[in-house]
């Protein structure tokens, strides 16, 4: 088992992201599922072991057929009794620039950190070697699995959740994910911006193959 401590160069002060003990596998488009189980350290009560395992399956289909996620045909402001995802409310610049993506779906697990100090988003990157940007399409099923806030592996305690996704134009960015109460706020911001997230963050990224 391993344990991830960081030492990020812009301060002198030591940092820590933590992997959170949460088994998230993702089958973007096809079907979606996630287990959690919880370990801690002997020596260090404040850090769990990390675990990461996958199980995926995909529905059948056509040999050769494409599965395509039209972003905007999901992302809507709806708290109706009858919608798919209680969204109170999408950003300006998520529906601008994120929107109005279409994504081709891929079989990959996510895996989740969390902030122990604040930290920006390059220094996140930094730490953690995001191998690669994580898709719509991934945040979309983990919230269908959590569509009226109920508990799961997105935090629902006010505390942001937080994926590096590229833009329709190819540019990175940071997606933010938080439970409001009478429904899901989705927003975004450019990597540029240098946004500072608080302690309890939820980071969510591919793990290296």
């Amino acid at each position: 088992m391993e344990v991830i401590s960081c030492r990020l160069t812009t301060t002198s002060t030591k940092r820590r992201l933590v992997l959170i003990p949460y088994l998230v596998p993702v089958l973007v488009i096809f079907g979606f599922s996630a287990t959690a189980e919880e370990s801690r350290a002997d020596n260090d009560p404040d850090v769990p072991y990390v675990r990461i395992e996958c199980s995926l399956k995909q529905k059948a289909s056509e040999p050769g057929e494409a599965q395509t996620f039209a972003a905007r045909e999901h992302f809507k402001e709806d708290i109706t009794p009858t919608a798919e995802v209680r969204s109170s409310w999408l950003g300006a610049t998520f529906m601008r620039r994120f929107a109005v993506k279409f994504e081709t779906a891929v079989n990959r697990c996510l895996q989740t950190h969390v902030l122990k100090n604040p930290s920006n988003d390059n220094e996140i990157i930094g730490e953690l070697g995001i191998p690669e940007e994580s898709k719509l399409a991934d945040i979309w099923d983990l919230l269908k699995l959590q569509a009226n806030g109920e508990s799961g592996v997105l935090q629902t305690n006010s505390a942001p959740n937080i994926f590096f996704v590229r833009d329709g134009k190819g540019d990175l960015g940071v997606v933010d994910v938080l439970w409001g109460g009478a429904g899901w706020e989705i927003g975004a911001s450019p990597i540029e911006n240098k946004r500072t997230w608080p302690p309890g963050t939820r980071v969510f990224s591919y793990g290296a193959d």
